[in-house]
């Protein structure tokens, strides 16, 4: 059965924040293809008024291509226990039900072993999957950035928009935490959440990642799409978590060349992403391969993966892979 979550909210942030400490973090990729062919997605974004001006609501997407961003988190406190937190859902529906099976998610699901079910945001590849979450388990915790849409909102209680795929026949029957921008939502001891305000391409606003202290280790940050920016993702560890100062590892999507083009911008922040003296980099999804490609020549610590599963090369961490830290 779940554990219990109750988040302590901190929104003092004048001094470091103490979170506590935790022995260790298994982080499993469940998915991380957001889509399969660039084209084919680009396509209904043109048609709504591009990255910028269009809505995701809007699009006509094409749902054979679609794929979907999901992560599963485990957890160890200092005494040995392990508690679970599934972030994100993926886009399509059919593929998640397969990622969810072929990693035993679903097991774990209906079992009633995942503690929490988080997003990190609302665009459609790491939201409009919650159908295969929730059809296993709707009672489930859910904790979401309170800058979620109302059209979000009434998805997750079972509304559906047929014109732009996304529909959600599993309303959501448990506990909804909505996370507020400015505060600490401390977890667990050595765990906590922290939701950046900030527009988001396709109509989105707002973002949530998690930080995660392991001891003898230091801080690793864990975000969906790293949309508040990888630097500031870091930088908030640096300046509000106590500890933070040591930043151990790094997970997830960095958005630095999601459709495979590395501009200016992004070369530089993978410069500037040297200065934090990570040790584990477990970048995936939205980084993009072009950007991994210039972490490796510059000799960071890129984890590799086994190119299975869906994912299409072993540069980084893909589909059914896992890392460690502590």
């Amino acid at each position: 059965m779940s554990r219990a979550i109750e988040p302590q909210i901190m929104d003092d942030l004048a001094r470091p924040v103490d979170i506590g400490q935790c022995k260790s973090v298994k982080v499993t990729c469940v998915s991380e293809v957001g889509w399969w062919d660039d084209n084919r997605v680009l396509a209904p974004i043109k048609a709504v008024g591009g990255l910028d001006e269009g809505d995701q609501w809007q699009a006509a997407w094409d749902l054979g291509n679609a794929a979907g961003s999901c992560t599963l988190v485990e957890v160890e406190d200092l005494e040995g226990g392990i508690s679970r937190i599934l972030l994100d859902a993926g886009w399509n529906n059919t593929y998640m039900a397969w990622r969810f099976q072929a990693l035993g998610v679903d097991r774990l699901l209906s079992q009633r072993q995942v503690d929490l079910f988080m997003f990190s945001h609302e665009h459609m590849d790491h939201f409009w999957g919650l159908e295969a979450v929730l059809s296993l388990n709707p009672e489930i915790t859910l904790m979401v950035p309170s800058t979620f849409s109302l059209k979000a909102l009434t998805l997750i209680f079972g509304g559906s928009f047929p014109n732009c795929g996304a529909i959600n026949r599993a309303p959501h029957q448990g506990r909804l935490i909505k996370a507020h921008p400015g505060r600490v939502h401390k977890l667990m001891p050595g765990c906590a959440a922290v939701t950046f305000d900030v527009p988001i391409i396709l109509g989105v606003r707002g973002e949530q990642s998690l930080y995660f202290n392991v001891a003898g280790k230091g801080m690793v940050c864990l975000a969906g799409c790293s949309h508040q920016g990888a630097l500031a993702l870091c930088d908030f560890a640096r300046e509000h978590l106590a500890g933070g100062e040591k930043l151990y590892g790094l997970y997830g999507g960095l958005h630095l060349a999601p459709f495979q083009t590395l501009d200016h911008q992004a070369v530089e922040v993978i410069r500037r992403l040297g200065d934090y003296g990570l040790e584990i980099m477990a970048v995936n999804h939205c980084t993009g391969k072009p950007a991994v490609e210039m972490m490796r020549e510059v000799g960071y610590p890129v984890v590799s993966g086994g190119a299975s599963q869906g994912s299409r090369t072993d540069l980084y961490l893909g589909n059914g892979d896992s890392v460690i830290f502590g």
